[in-house]
Order: C-alpha cells, then sequence, then structure tokens
C-alpha cells in the first residue's frame, strides 16, 4: 500500500502539519531519533502544507496532520492531500476525542487517528504501522468500529452530516462545556468567527437559542 519506505536503506521521509511549533519541533526531534524515519518538512497550515508538497523533488511517504490548525480544518486538508496524491500515507493527530473525531478522520482519508495526548509514547508504532499498510487506531476505538460494523447500519447522522469540519469541531467543544471565548482560543480563531459558526450550527440543526445548542451538543456527545 505505502510501498516507499520498503528500501531499507531509505529513511521513511515525513512531513508534519501542525500550528503550534512547540509541537513541530518536539515531533520533529522524536522522529529524527529514529534513524529510519526523517521529518523531511513542516507546515503550520493547510496552504503551506500543500506548497511543502508541491516544491519537493520527490513526495514524501507520509504527513501527520493535526486536526486543528489555525486558519482550516485539518480534516479539510486531508481530503485534498488524498485527492491530490492518493500514496500518501496520511496519520491525523488531534487533542479531540478519538471515539469522536477518529471515524471522521478516516472518512476523510487518513490512515490512523492518534491523540496528542499518546502521542510521545504511540507515535512511532502509529508510523509503523500505517505505513505497513494498516489502520492506526486504539485497541478501543478498533472494538468500537468493529461492533458498529457487525450492528446493523444506522441511518447517516442526519442534520449532523451537513455540518462542515470546522462547524463539528465547535460543535464538539461546546458539548464539553466551552465558553465561545475558550473554543475560539482553542481553535485561535476570534470570537466573532466562533459566534458566526455557531449560528450556521444553529441554521444547520434548526435550533433557536444559545441554550438550546449548549443542550443538544451535550446530549449529542453523550449519546455516543
Amino acid at each position: 500500500m505505502h510501498g516507499k519506505s520498503s528500501n531499507p536503506d531509505r529513511a521513511t521521509q515525513i512531513l508534519i502539519v501542525d500550528d503550534h511549533p512547540i509541537i513541530r519541533d518536539g515531533m520533529t526531534h522524536l522522529l529524527n531519533l529514529q534513524g529510519n524515519l526523517h521529518v523531511c518538512g513542516a507546515a503550520g497550515s493547510a496552504e503551506e502544507a500543500l506548497a511543502a508538497m508541491a516544491a519537493m523533488a520527490s513526495q514524501p511517504d507520509m504527513a501527520i496532520v493535526d486536526i486543528s490548525l489555525k486558519s482550516d480544518s485539518g480534516l479539510d486538508l486531508v481530503k485534498t492531500l488524498r485527492h491530490r496524491y492518493p500514496d500518501l500515507a496520511i496519520l491525523v493527530l488531534s487533542m479531540h476525542d478519538e471515539s469522536l473525531f477518529a471515524e471522521r478522520a478516516l472518512r476523510s482519508g487518513a490512515n490512523g487517528y492518534l491523540m496528542k495526548l499518546e502521542a510521545t509514547e504511540h507515535v512511532v508504532n502509529a508510523i509503523r504501522e500505517v505505513l505497513a499498510g494498516n489502520i492506526y487506531l486504539s485497541a478501543a476505538m478498533h472494538e468500537k468500529l468493529a461492533r458498529g460494523l457487525a450492528a446493523p447500519r444506522k441511518k447517516p447522522e442526519g442534520p449532523i452530516a451537513s455540518l462542515s469540519e470546522r462547524e463539528f469541531e465547535v460543535l464538539h467543544l461546546i458539548g464539553l462545556g466551552f465558553s465561545t471565548r475558550e473554543i475560539a482560543e482553542k481553535l485561535n480563531r476570534s470570537v466573532k468567527t466562533i459566534e458566526a459558526h455557531q449560528a450556521n450550527i444553529k441554521d444547520k440543526l434548526h435550533i433557536r437559542s444559545g441554550k438550546e445548542l449548549m443542550r443538544f451538543a451535550i446530549q449529542w456527545i453523550e449519546s455516543q
């Protein structure tokens, strides 16, 4: 599936996409210590990532993409990368709860999903799994997805399926109890931008008030 890394004399080339310089630098240091892994580029936004990909003489083997980029949804970037570079291995790194976002990441074209809390301990193993052609998820998430596949197919997510990736992310954070200002800080966006996302969510879900939206978001997370 991702045969470029099969040559034992050639280090696996990895692009890191994360808008936090500390995460990029830490991940670069950790992976370059492995000897057969090499970070060939780093980007802080979707635009920088696509420019870096286009500028490289040869395509990297893997991209590690954070879901929460400053001006973009990482999942939208995953979709673009999957469309433009079908052979690229993609591992999503995220602060978000795996049980809510992993399946969405896989549907967007990712080959694996790793929570940032577990990144230092598990990222090398996750990379090896994905390069071997496997899907990387935690054991608990593998089990959840297996149970879902064995059960009769549910209808799609309903109105939630109409939300953009960023709106889905905002709804998740509302359900976790974060205020508009806190969500703006977490996603590195202005309060006005988050308020616009909330208005779009209310419109799409036919919700009238902020309180009703919070109640819906909490119930939605609890039902997952």
